[in-house]
């Protein structure tokens, strides 16, 4: 007789939580650049806080301030008394920062994606990136949409494929802004371009990159000068912001439907009191310390140049996301380890996050990593490098 339980982790996945490296689910105290793992003071590289907010004290002060007012939670949902003043200030911060109509926030950044799926009726076609986070992906397989999943950046593929599409069908596309495996950015222009020519809407999901590009902190759109061309946001808090939560920015009428109709909404607890505060305070921050953002991308360039000349393959990224290319899922368990055992944390991306045999070392820099810091992730990756031969093999 059949057992549900009888299901098994996949071979690359056994690999990761069996005998030997085990980089998932490692316990971590991480401040300002370090943390404190197994006891051990290491280098974090490894934290997606790339402005350092999380350890402001002005964010960590708000976050105080709103348990002394409001308690640790909301106990209900925002539909029904678990809405507080702090969540529509939110919401009304982060429309403007946005140049949006509205905003409305959750609980995590991965349900502000699933409260896209009533927006995706039966005979509309969505198209999505490969590459797309996998709550984005989730979200259209919740809706009763058409999908269609372009390769990775290849807009070829895409205008294919809404060349091909029902003329008569509402058609989406829907992408990542900042990819958060290996840090390269979607083409927003091109992507702006075919949305215009085939009448489709285009969502830019802004998770790693709202707070981190553009200007003003606005993300991929401001970055490339396109602001008025994106129909619908939706983000977190947990990267730039120091914070936790998520949300949608865009037409008034699409985000009050979506308040009414999206079950990530509607069925969960609200956002944390400290949380909204914290992220308040946040965007206040971005909006006024352009410097976080210069800082970061400095220590982006130093790393990523000086694993080059390691011989490392980093490959296409600009941002403060730097892939380390390794390719054999053994093999880069083994460089996590080595890379740790130098004093430096980072984690690892295998199957099915990338594809088979690309597996990679993904470091992430923030702004608060010092020039000692930056000296000690080189040196770490130099010394394993050398003991495991890992430069050459992850080299294309």
């Amino acid at each position: 007789m059949a057992d549900i339980f009888a299901k098994q982790l996949s071979p690359v996945m056994r690999t990761m939580t069996g005998p030997g490296p085990r980089p998932l689910y490692q316990a971590v105290e991480g401040r300002n650049g370090e943390a404190l793992t197994g006891g051990a003071r290491v280098v974090m590289a490894a934290c997606n806080d790339y402005l350092g907010l999380a350890d402001d004290p002005r964010v960590s002060e708000a976050a105080v301030r709103a348990v002394q007012r409001y308690g640790t939670s909301c106990s209900g949902s925002r539909l029904i008394g678990g809405t507080l003043p702090l969540h529509e200030e939110l919401e009304r911060a982060v429309a403007a920062f946005l140049g949006q109509e509205a905003a409305i926030v959750t609980t995590t950044g991965c349900q502000a994606n699933l409260a896209l799926s009533p927006l995706f009726g039966r005979g509309d076609v969505v198209f999505g990136d490969m590459a797309n986070h996998a709550s984005l992906v989730d979200a259209v397989q919740a809706g009763r949409a058409g999908s269609r999943r372009y390769r990775h950046c290849d807009m070829g593929h895409l205008e294919r494929q809404l060349a091909a599409a029902d003329g008569e069908a509402a058609k989406v596309i829907i992408t990542d802004g900042l990819f958060s495996a290996e840090g390269d950015l979607c083409p927003l222009p091109e992507l702006v371009g075919l949305a215009r020519r085939h009448d489709a809407r285009l969502m830019i999901d802004g998770a790693h990159d709202i707070g981190l590009l553009g200007a003003g902190g606005r993300g991929v759109a401001e970055h490339f000068g396109l602001m008025d061309e994106v129909d619908l946001y939706t983000g977190t808090f947990s990267k730039c912001f120091g914070s936790i939560g998520g949300f949608l920015a865009g037409p008034a009428e699409v985000i009050h439907f979506l308040r009414y109709t999206a079950r990530s909404v509607l069925f969960t607890a609200s956002m944390p009191p400290a949380s909204a505060a914290a992220a308040v305070a946040a965007l206040e921050i971005i909006a006024s310390e352009p410097e976080r953002r210069m800082r970061v991308f400095e220590v982006a360039r130093r790393v990523r140049n000086g694993l080059r000349e390691l011989g490392f393959d980093t490959g296409e990224s600009l941002t403060p996301i730097v892939p380390v290319h390794i390719g054999d899922t053994g093999l880069c368990g083994r460089m996590w380890q080595a890379v740790l055992d130098e004093g430096v944390f980072t984690s690892v991306m295998v199957a099915p996050g990338v594809a088979e045999g690309h597996a990679l070392i993904r470091l992430a820099l923030q702004a608060t990593h010092t020039d000692d810091h930056i000296a000690r992730i080189l040196e770490a990756f130099a010394t394993a490098g050398r003991r495991l031969g890992a430069a050459t093999a992850g080299a294309r």
